[in-house]
């Protein structure tokens, strides 16, 4: 029942995207959260990217299991964290629609790594959805997922 209560809290969003009617800012609500995130992370900043999520997030991180609440979202992030070093992170074709004090983001991104094991950068690209909240004056992600782009289609 809590799914479908919350689904139905963003159907409304989504029409509204769709007519235009959403405020489709970068600079706030899920934007503005995504633009704090990116500085977070091309810092390496284990604090400052726990600084955009609330305290009762869920994140899904490419390979990863759920991380649902803050103490697992820092452990999954202390993870990659300890194991890389961040060279860039950039969010590209990025799409928000905010109405009130919920925000709802996607697009893709390209993230620079450097495993620490090897010292090789590594570039991985893929897709994300998130949604935010306006919480105590500030936006928070509550949801983050994020997947690897899939292997090209075979050649026919």
């Amino acid at each position: 029942m809590k799914v479908i209560r919350r689904l139905l809290l963003f159907v409304p969003l989504l029409l509204i995207a769709s007519w235009g009617l959403a405020a489709p800012s970068a600079t706030t609500g899920a934007g503005a959260v995504d633009a704090a995130w990116v500085k977070a992370f091309k810092a390496n900043d284990l604090e400052a990217v726990m600084g955009c999520y609330a305290p009762d997030a869920v994140v899904w991180l490419p390979d990863a299991p759920e991380a649902k609440g803050a103490q697992a979202i820092r452990e999954s992030y202390q993870a990659l964290f300890s194991a890389n070093t961040v060279q860039d992170v950039a969010l590209s074709e990025t799409h928000y629609a905010t109405v009130g004090n919920r925000s709802i983001g996607w697009g893709k991104f390209s993230m620079t790594m450097v495993p620490k094991a090897t010292g090789t950068a590594a570039v991985a690209t893929g897709r994300f959805t998130v949604v935010a909240e306006k919480r105590g004056g500030k936006w928070l992600y509550t949801v983050d997922h994020a997947s690897m782009n899939p292997p090209p289609a075979p050649k026919k």
